[in-house]
């Protein structure tokens, strides 16, 4: 496909890039498919984010290009992590403004995705030390962080009980429109990586016995829910989802992987959200690509809005993925982590920066590994 020679009206020229290839994602216009995915870098001290975030985020900015802001908090109780931003109080609020309006300075679009981590979580992330809430009572073993070293020690979590159920979905209702009032184009609803949506969503660790537990229908009837109240409060337009239906991070496995999956975009075909954001099957657990029989391609044929996919990419995979229609858009982590300048570098097929996994979480110095990536033209 790329760098081929077309011939048209007797002119050779090379086709297009397929990743460069303008895109039009609901109501914005993209001039590109290269997204830069949600990273949690821990760098949100008391949950509020901080001025060094202004730069991280307008690096990675570009003209039409699509980002993810973090996993970001819906309440006090959806901390699991140290340093991690929230966008329930007025203070984050605030503190979210002049990030997003550098963004939108530069005209890039960008979605906050939000989250709560269930059961991922112990009682010093927890107000007044309570236990982390969940759809189970069972506790998770004690996990490696991602950066290969920390050993978490999670608290045996919380029953919510049917009745508090609602509770928490209006969590996500209000963390929405706080997104919005910080300026956010939209929101990322995280359903995915062993968090509360998908604690409720895998078999391996639903085991209620209301209405939010036993049938795959109700399982998902929770985040469900979540995607209507939120669709309700700032319209389907502005909203996405992330769901990894086959990952078991935080031993959040199914069954049925792939009934999963596709009950969901199917089910959330009724609410026209304006992407659905899945993870690759071969990323089954966090930072490590496997071999996988499975495949993303039942829930894109099923879904009727953008499909986003992440897990993996390098550029010529993600070349290939836009050009066999296996997918509209393609998230970068690691590589738009270490790379500000990534779309322009895949545009020249240019060398790219390693990224330091010493530097992605919580260190003394905020900066170092975050805003001092070299651009292109600081290497040449």
């Amino acid at each position: 496909m790329e760098g081929k020679v077309q011939r048209q009206n007797g002119v050779y020229a090379a086709a297009p890039i397929p990743l460069f290839t303008p895109y039009t994602l609901g109501k914005f216009q993209l001039s590109h498919r290269v997204v830069l995915a949600p990273l949690t870098r821990q760098r949100s001290p008391n949950n509020v984010p901080q001025p060094h975030a202004i730069l991280y985020y307008s690096q990675r900015t570009t003209k039409g290009g699509l980002l993810i802001a973090e996993a970001t908090g819906v309440s006090d109780t959806a901390q699991g992590y140290p340093q991690t931003p929230g966008i329930w109080t007025k203070e984050q609020v605030e503190a979210w403004k002049p990030i997003v309006d550098a963004v939108h300075a530069k005209g890039g679009i960008f979605f906050c995705q939000i989250w709560h981590v269930g059961r991922v979580s112990n009682t010093g992330f927890q107000p007044n030390g309570q236990a982390p809430i969940s759809c189970t009572d069972k506790p998770l073993t004690p996990q490696t962080r991602s950066n290969g070293i920390d050993v978490a020690q999670f608290s045996t979590p919380r029953r919510l009980t049917t009745e508090e159920i609602p509770h928490v979905v209006n969590d996500f209702r209000l963390a929405a429109r706080n997104a919005i009032e910080a300026g956010f184009d939209g929101v990322e609803i995280h359903g995915a990586h062993g968090y509360l949506l998908d604690q409720f969503m895998k078999d391996q660790v639903n085991d209620r016995t209301d209405k939010y537990g036993g049938s795959l229908e109700n399982r998902c009837r929770f985040p469900l829910e979540i995607v209507e109240a939120v669709v309700d409060e700032i319209g389907a337009d502005k909203v996405g989802i992330r769901l990894s239906p086959f990952a078991d991070y935080s031993e959040a496995g199914d069954s049925n992987p792939e009934a999963l999956g596709l009950y969901m975009v199917e089910s959330l075909n009724k609410y026209r959200l304006v992407y659905c954001h899945m993870v690759e099957p071969r990323m089954k657990t966090i930072g490590e690509k496997c071999e996988s029989v499975h495949s993303l391609l039942p829930m894109r044929k099923a879904f009727r809005g953008t499909f986003i996919i992440a897990g993996g990419y390098d550029r010529e995979d993600g070349n290939n993925a836009v050009a066999e229609n296996r997918a509209d858009l393609v998230a970068y982590g690691r590589m738009f982590l270490a790379n500000p300048d990534l779309p322009k570098r895949f545009a020249l097929n240019a060398p790219l920066n390693k990224y330091n996994r010493e530097t992605f979480y919580i260190i003394p110095d905020p900066v170092l590994g975050y805003t001092d990536y070299p651009f292109l033209e600081d290497t040449e």
